[in-house]
Order: structure tokens, then sequence, then C-alpha cells
């Protein structure tokens, strides 16, 4: 259990300490695990920003991803999408609302500048947990195409199938837990609060801290 998403933040670069004066990306999905970005990426003396992504919802439960697209329009389409009543129709429709959705957050989040370049970089995607792992890996393939050193997805929690899905994306995978009971992220933190728009540009727009507090 996590106290929340800090709290989760400092338990991953814990473990992540070898690349702490390296200069590492961190890139946070939005907008839950932008919050840990900005602290993992403080205690390891790297640079913040976010890879957009969002999950494609199966019909009749928004929250439950059937797949996920990022800003170039590549999606990943999960294996049991039709299954629920993700048909191709159906998808067609969820891909171009939610790429309307990252076009009006990227303006929103980073509005004065681009996104900061991966090539050649030590990059760690972040994300308060894993459930489907669908926006996990629409991140992962998004960051790779723009040619990373090293490609890392660091995760406090993930159901132990979507662990296995999410691998073969990235260069390492670091999950501090993977428990057998895993039903939804939110279980594992006693405070797993709403992130919002206005938290997500002021954590942006909030300078790095350039002493390391004791944590």
């Amino acid at each position: 259990m996590f106290d929340n998403r800090v709290d989760a933040a400092r338990r991953l670069a814990k473990v992540l300490a070898a690349f702490a004066g390296k200069n590492p990306l961190v890139l946070a999905i939005p907008r839950g695990a932008v919050p840990m970005g900005r602290e993992l990426a403080d205690l390891l003396g790297g640079e913040l920003d976010v890879v957009l992504v969002r999950k494609l919802g199966a019909p009749g439960a928004a929250e439950f991803a059937a797949g996920a697209i990022d800003e170039t329009g590549w999606s990943y389409v999960a294996d049991y999408a039709h299954e629920v009543g993700a048909d191709e129709a159906y998808l067609a429709r969820e891909k171009s609302k939610q790429t309307e959705l990252l076009r009006k957050r990227r303006a929103m989040y980073t509005p004065a500048r681009r996104p900061i370049d991966p090539a050649g970089r030590v990059v760690i995607v972040v994300d308060d947990g894993l459930a489907t792992g669908a926006t996990m890996i629409a991140a992962l393939h998004s960051v790779r195409a723009r040619k990373p050193a090293s490609l890392l997805c660091a995760v406090p929690v993930a159901a132990r199938d979507s662990l296995a899905k999410v691998a073969p994306y990235a260069d390492k995978m670091i999950c501090l837990e993977a428990p057998a009971d895993f039903q939804a992220v939110s279980q594992f933190y006693r405070d797993f609060h709403q992130v919002e728009d206005d938290e997500v540009i002021a954590i942006l727009q909030r300078p790095a801290r350039t002493k390391v507090p004791n944590a």
C-alpha cells in the first residue's frame, strides 16, 4: 500500500538510484502520473515532460481500456477489444474522439514549447499503475519511435498479465508490486485523488528542485 503518488515515486526513485545525476528524461502519462514524474525527476536530477496517450474506452465502460492511442495516431488495440463490443466502427469513433482530446491537452499543457526530445537519452516512462497496460504500451511505442538510448517503464504496481504484455516495449521494467489480487490501481493507494488539468499545468511549470530533500 502506498500513501499517495509522491510516496510511490520516492520508492521508485530508490530502485532507479543508478540513474541519479545522469540527467534522465522522466516522461509521465497524464494526468495521474504527473505528480509522480515531478518527484521522480527531482530525486534523480532529471528533466520532466509528459507523453500524451489516451485509452480507447470500451463501449459502456469508458474507464476500461480496449486499447490506446498516441499523438501521432498510432493505436494499440487489445486482443479482447471485440469481445467487449469494440468493433471497427466503434474504435474509429473512439480514436477520433481521443485524438482531439490529445490535441487539446498538448495545447494546454505545453503551449509555449515543443516536447523535450528523447533521442539519445535515458528515458523513464512512469505511470501510477498498470491495469490493462494499454496506455503504457502506446506511450512506450511513441517514445521508442523517437530513438532514446534506453527506454524504461516504471510503475509502483501492476497486474501480472499486464506486465508481460508491456515488457516487450521497454528495455527494462521496474515494478514494485505485482499482487495476485490486483483489481484496480486505486486499491493500492491510501490517497488516490483525481489529478486535474490545473495541477498538471502547475507541476509542468514548476522549476526543478536544486536540492534533493530527505525522503
